[in-house]
C-alpha cells in the first residue's frame, strides 16, 4: 500500500468529497492540510457554497477539471456513490479516510481500475511535507 500512497501523493490536483466549514471536522482538516502542502484542491459538498473563501462544488462532475486524486471523508454508503462517480469520470486514485470505506466501495473501485487507499489517513502522510517545507506555494 505504501507504493500506492507515494503514487497518490505526487498527484497535483485533488478533490475532497465531504469538505466542511467546521474546523474541528476531518473534512475541513483534510482540505486545509492538502492546500497547505501545496496541492490544488477542490472542495466537494452539495450543502456548501464555499470553504475558506474557495468555491465548493456539489459533485465531482461539477468541477472545472477532473482531479488526479480524490480524498473521501463521507459515510461508507456515500463513498460507494463517489466510487461510481470516479469510474464515470475516469478518476483512478481514491483515498478513503478511515471510517469512509466499505468493502463494496473498495471492491468496486479496484475492479474498475481505481487505486484505492484505505485504513490510512492522508493527514499523517502529508504532515511531513509541511514540517520540511516541501510545499509548492
Amino acid at each position: 500500500m505504501l507504493d500506492e500512497i507515494d503514487k497518490a501523493l505526487v498527484q497535483k490536483h485533488w478533490a475532497v468529497v465531504g469538505v466542511s466549514n467546521n474546523t474541528a471536522k476531518y473534512g475541513y482538516k483534510v482540505y486545509n492540510q492538502l492546500k497547505k502542502a501545496g496541492y490544488t484542491v477542490y472542495a466537494i459538498n452539495p450543502g456548501l457554497e464555499s470553504v475558506d473563501g474557495d468555491p465548493c462544488y456539489p459533485s465531482l462532475a461539477a468541477l472545472p477539471t477532473v482531479p488526479d486524486a480524490v480524498s473521501v471523508v463521507v459515510p461508507p454508503k456515500i463513498t460507494e456513490q463517489v466510487i461510481a462517480d470516479c469510474i464515470d469520470l475516469g478518476i483512478n486514485r481514491v483515498w478513503m479516510q478511515p471510517g469512509s470505506e466499505s468493502k463494496e466501495a473498495i471492491r468496486n473501485g479496484r475492479e474498475n481500475g481505481i487505486a484505492v487507499i484505505h485504513d490510512q489517513c492522508v493527514l499523517t502522510h502529508t504532515r511531513h511535507k509541511l514540517r520540511l517545507g516541501l510545499t509548492e506555494s
